[in-house]
């Protein structure tokens, strides 16, 4: 690898940010225009009990029918639109363009179309929330989405791109077979469980572009330089994103923007694994674990409600119940930043080391 490698993943990083950033004004005025918000603000009843959420609703439920969701068409669209326009640049002058172009059968093709197809998934689901005022898809439907993209996503990686193992740290591989596709599946759905901690301004926002960061840096240690590119890509978009939803959002990221973003992360997570001869996947609870604890901590709610009668935390996933225990939302979202970026660091190293 050289210089040269490293500029074809910053550059896309840096004109990404750009693009989102030029872009968030016109996004905001046909959100605004449409009043592309929730039409009644709350969660309604809560997972695992008919008791509601009223912590949460008196937290975030007059925000929630006046700020824009869909603010994750900035995240997808952005990358989208970068990835064309070098592709068409590299084909117009590919003298100049060419080494930016990063796609690619091998590397990028399936989390590009995972970025694409979760971004329209949830769209729609938030199309129908602030039109019909119904909730949006149904969870089912959700999950029925993500799950038949972990199927086609573990068949790829099985069938067409011959991976049947995942790394595990300084123990080499673990050959898996034909169950990688049902362990794609489960980690799939795990990672996309994890798209609820959009939930305080600012708060996904950071974590993810934080997270795709890391990942580019270890893609790039592997030299799967197209997909560190497209991480990289993926983090400047999530920056831009960033840029308008610190308090207060002037948009939320919603199930746009989560499910594209939750999506992608697992194609990439496997993409650096044994794929690159590295542990990408072992390392995602690590580099990622605001997501995770995020999704611990509200399997453990339910478990706690259903089995014990009562509520582990005030409110889950946990970043609520700092906020009733007092803390400041903006407290709560850059000590989750310094969290997603100490965790990042501590992953690639034992990435690196492997």
């Amino acid at each position: 690898m050289t210089i040269f490698d490293a500029a074809r993943v910053l550059i896309p990083f840096v004109i990404s940010f750009a693009v989102g950033i030029a872009g968030a004004p016109l996004l905001t005025y046909y959100l605004y225009k449409y009043r592309a918000w929730k039409k009644k603000g709350g969660k309604g009843k809560g997972m695992g009990d008919d008791t509601g959420t009223p912590l949460f609703d008196g937290l975030h439920k007059e925000r929630e029918v006046s700020t824009p969701r869909m603010g994750g068409i900035l995240v997808w669209g952005t990358v989208t639109f970068t990835v064309v326009g070098l592709a068409i640049l590299a084909a117009l002058m590919p003298a100049a363009f060419a080494p930016l172009d990063f796609v690619n059968r091998g590397q990028t093709w399936l989390p590009l179309f995972a970025l694409i197809i979760g971004g329209l998934a949830g769209m729609v689901d938030d199309i129908l929330e602030v039109t019909k005022g119904s909730g949006g898809l149904s969870l089912r439907w959700r999950l029925l989405v993500v799950g038949t993209f972990g199927v086609f996503g573990g068949w790829w990686f099985y069938a067409k791109l011959g991976v049947s193992a995942v790394g595990i740290p300084f123990f080499g591989t673990l050959p898996l077979g034909i169950f990688f596709i049902p362990f794609f599946v489960a980690v799939t759905l795990a990672i996309y469980a994890s798209g609820v901690i959009d939930g305080i301004d600012g708060l996904a926002g950071g974590v993810f572009a934080i997270i795709f960061m890391a990942y580019a840096a270890i893609a790039f240690a592997q030299n799967q330089v197209s997909l560190a590119a497209l991480a990289a890509s993926i983090s400047g978009a999530t920056f831009a994103f960033l840029w308008f939803n610190i308090p207060p959002a002037r948009f939320y990221l919603s199930e746009t923007g989560s499910m594209a973003l939750t999506m992608t992360l697992a194609v990439i997570a496997f993409s650096a694994d044994s794929l690159g001869d590295g542990v990408g996947v072992a390392v995602l609870p690590i580099i990622a674990f605001p997501l995770f604890i995020t999704v611990v901590t509200s399997m453990l709610q339910v478990f706690f409600k259903k089995v014990f009668k009562k509520k582990l935390f005030h409110i889950a996933p946990i970043h609520h119940h700092f906020e009733v225990l007092g803390w400041p939302a903006y407290k709560v979202t850059m000590r989750y930043w310094i969290i997603t970026i100490i965790a990042s660091i501590f992953g690639i190293a034992i990435a690196l080391l492997k």
